[in-house]
Formats: C-alpha cells, sequence, structure tokens
C-alpha cells in the first residue's frame, strides 16, 4: 500500500471517530438534544412540521429548542398568527417545545415578547443562542 493511501485510510478512520463522537454528543441519556433554526417566512409552516415528525418519530424522547429571528417572527405576532400557526405552535410547546424569539429582531420589529405566541422565550440574539446550544451538544437543524 502506497503512503498516500495510507494517509487517506487514517485520516477516513479519524473523521469517522469524530462524527461518531459528535453523534454521541447531541444524545443525553437516550435523549436527543436538536435545535431548528428558523428564519425564513414562508418555511413556518414547514418547520412546526418537521418539529411535531421529530417528536413522533423519537417518540418524544428529544429536547426540542426552536430559534426563530427575522422575517419569520411574523408569523408568531398573537394578534395576526393564522389559526394553522397557532393551533400547531400551541400542542408542539405542550410537547415540550422550547421557542426562543431573537431580542434584536424583535426590537427592529417593534414587537414585545408579549406580542408573541404564548411560550416564547427572548434570546438576545438568534445567531448567539444558536452558537450556544451547539456548544452544549444541540444538533443543529435548517430546513
Amino acid at each position: 500500500m502506497r503512503r498516500r493511501d495510507i494517509f487517506r485510510v487514517g485520516l477516513a478512520g479519524a473523521a469517522g471517530l469524530l462524527g461518531l463522537r459528535q453523534v454521541k454528543a447531541a444524545t443525553v441519556e437516550g435523549r436527543q438534544k436538536v435545535v431548528y433554526h428558523l428564519s425564513d417566512l414562508d418555511k413556518v409552516g414547514f418547520v412546526l412540521g418537521n418539529i411535531k415528525n421529530h417528536y413522533e418519530g423519537t417518540g418524544g424522547k428529544v429536547d426540542i429548542v426552536l430559534v426563530v429571528h427575522g422575517p419569520a417572527l411574523a408569523a408568531f405576532k398573537s394578534k395576526s398568527a393564522s389559526a394553522a400557526i397557532s393551533s400547531r405552535f400551541s400542542g408542539l410547546v405542550r410537547d415540550g417545545l422550547t421557542p426562543h424569539a431573537c431580542a434584536n429582531t424583535m426590537h427592529g420589529m417593534d414587537v414585545a415578547l408579549t406580542d408573541l405566541l404564548d411560550g416564547f422565550h427572548a434570546a438576545g440574539s438568534g445567531g448567539v443562542k444558536l452558537a450556544e446550544l451547539q456548544r452544549q451538544g444541540y444538533a443543529y437543524l435548517r430546513p
């Protein structure tokens, strides 16, 4: 076997071990830890559907955080949210979803936490919150 081939095999093996380590970091005691990133208004229904499927697919053995910023936050204003979005969202919160709204976006849209659907927490910056959760072992998903 040539040196270059030996190096490639070793590199592939190391990458595989790192990949296994990352998967293990995203689970705690049999529970997955996942953060969904949502900023596109046209993907709100799709992402809420993904989250519902995630709960069902794991039998509820998952901790899910939703971080919303940018235009998508408009879909969660309590006075203007569609009945479908409001119903799906409240059901997911009952299932354990922890939603966070970017305070920078709220400030830019002149929206208070009390203007949003029940269950939201304020995150100073959506990007910073996403990075913090990933550092805590949450798997990052942006459908």
